[in-house]
């Protein structure tokens, strides 16, 4: 317990001192304000309040102290907080109590609002050259940084979070163990695997101070055939392998564009499976494509598996995993009868007709590639003598797969074709948040109980649903009309948007509710939408 000086001038020095600790201490913990002055949660709780002064002589103190921690501590998140229920349906902010749930403030997130407008500039000049880009851009969830290179916004990143784990899931599934592996690459690995001419202009090379060569990695099946290689002892026994990393990739694309559909810097997942046979090795590559397909399922993405070309990565069999949209750079042709689809350079020219069923000719569409599978027999493994022991403790040449999935191309493929052309929607799973809850505005008629509403309502949802705590934000800008912030929430794509409205006021209160993947708006009581939001998928 520590009691401030009872006068109202208060010495900088010693502001500044206590500052230091405060922010100290906001490493480990979360300060915050309540109605007993300035709270420092921990595990224990050390709580500071007041004891002993009088409200007016702690009123400057706090003020002050508030103004410099805001300056000083600016990782520190300050969250209002809300207690789990007290059994007389009032919420209160916390007074210290170990039971507390942090409510995520619309005001203290990074958003929208604290960037500079640059999509209507970009627009006018021709930069913004389709949807997903204008749209997460003018959101705030992208900034361009330089040609092909974007910073991600803390939305982005949540979302890409999110992506990420279901990635994780689907792979680890199939027995997948994660790895990762250095982005600088070894130009001898390149050399010796023929690829470091084959990739031209392509791969980004550097030298370091000792004039040895290097590249940014855009694929690593060298760097992870020699990591194995080096496994002397690997038996038959162990084999299945499959490794895989999510990193970020390089490659020197001459004309970027499309904002996160094609870069010089993304994300990227890549796996890469050892097995001992052709037949083994086949099986796995099936594994991986219905993964694939099962993530993409999950994701609310209609994806097609297409006949490919193996390029300059190589190997005897790949498909591509495609997402038809007008703004695709990859020409399609599918089947209607059949489930046969192929990327149209792997047709002989002028090759119209299915070459698996008398259905006739083939349909044409654009997609956007958003995973490659590749099964690449011994090509490395050979190049690299990565071996095995087989059943009779002879070496023997694994066969091996690769596969790769655009983890930031995915986001702005799913943007480009489930958004409109003014709104943001999301796959559920991959939402940045879930729910956006309004408020009233701030001396509006019925503000006061609109406010208690929506504490309560809080304390809902966050004390019932716990598959929702940190996907629930508060937009606590109530200075501004709910219109306004309506406006916003529709355009950040959240899926379920929450209006404390003049229906909160009646003897049953009710909640307007706008769940944006459907375009339906409702009518709920309090009980109808924890009911609701119950049923949401998180990941």
């Amino acid at each position: 317990m520590w009691n401030p000086l009872p006068s109202t001038g208060v010495n900088s020095f010693f502001l500044d001192t206590f500052i230091f600790h405060l922010c100290f201490l906001s490493q480990l913990c979360l300060v915050f304000w309540s109605d007993y002055g300035l709270v420092i949660m921990s595990d224990p709780f050390l709580s500071i309040r007041r004891s002993g002064t009088s409200e007016s002589s702690m009123e400057p103190l706090l003020h002050q102290l508030g103004q410099r921690l805001i300056r000083c501590a600016p990782r520190t998140l300050i969250c209002r907080k809300y207690t789990h229920g007290n059994g007389n349906g009032a919420d209160h902010p916390s007074t210290g109590s170990s039971h507390t749930t942090p409510v995520l403030l619309v005001s203290r997130l990074y958003q929208p609002a604290n960037l500079r407008e640059v999509g209507q500039e970009s627009r006018q000049a021709g930069e913004m050259t389709c949807k997903s880009q204008r749209l997460m851009q003018q959101a705030g969830l992208i900034h361009p940084s330089n040609p092909g290179c974007y910073y991600y916004l803390p939305a982005t990143v949540r979302a890409m979070e999110k992506l990420v784990r279901l990635i994780d899931q689907e792979m680890q599934g199939i027995g997948g163990q994660k790895l990762d592996m250095p982005s600088l690459c070894s130009a001898e690995l390149w050399r010796s695997s023929e690829r470091w001419d084959l990739m031209g202009k392509e791969l980004f090379r550097l030298q370091d101070r000792h004039g040895v060569d290097y590249c940014l990695g855009p694929t690593h099946e060298e760097a992870v055939t020699t990591l194995v290689a080096h496994q002397a002892s690997l038996s038959y026994r162990q084999l299945p392998i499959l490794l895989y990393q999510i990193t970020r990739k390089f490659r020197d694309e001459p004309k970027p564009r499309f904002g996160l559909l094609r870069g010089r810097e993304f994300y990227m997942k890549d796996m890469y499976s050892f097995d001992v046979s052709e037949e083994a090795a086949r099986h796995t590559y099936d594994s991986v494509c219905q993964a694939y397909g099962r993530l993409f399922s999950r994701l609310g993405l209609r994806c097609l598996r297409v006949q490919a070309d193996a390029g300059n990565i190589g190997g005897t069999l790949s498909h591509e995993f495609q997402l038809p949209a007008d703004i695709g750079e990859d020409r399609l042709l599918v089947c209607g009868g059949c489930s046969f689809a192929a990327n149209e350079e792997t047709l002989a020219p002028g090759e119209t007709d299915c070459p698996r069923c008398p259905a006739g000719p083939l349909a044409e569409s654009k997609g956007i590639e958003v995973g490659h599978t590749f099964y690449l027999g011994t090509k490395y493994s050979r190049v690299f003598n990565a071996t095995f022991s087989n059943h009779q403790n002879r070496p023997v040449v694994s066969e091996m797969g690769c596969y790769g999935l655009g983890v930031t191309r995915i986001l702005a493929a799913a943007v480009e074709v489930m958004s409109t052309e003014e709104a943001i929607r999301w796959p559920g799973l991959l939402a940045p948040y879930q729910v956006c809850v309004v408020p009233p505005k701030k001396g509006s008629k019925g503000s006061e109980e609109g406010a208690a509403q929506t504490e309560g309502l809080v304390h809902a949802l966050l004390g019932g649903l716990p598959r929702l705590r940190g996907e629930v934000a508060l937009d606590d800008r109530t200075q501004m009309t709910i219109g306004r912030r309506l406006k916003d929430a529709v355009r950040l794509g959240y899926p379920y948007v929450v209006v404390v409205g003049q229906g909160a006021q009646e003897e049953t209160p009710r909640f307007e509710v706008i769940c944006q993947q459907t375009d339906e708006t409702m009518f709920l009581s309090k009980d109808q939408l924890v009911d609701l939001l119950g049923r949401v998928e998180t990941v």
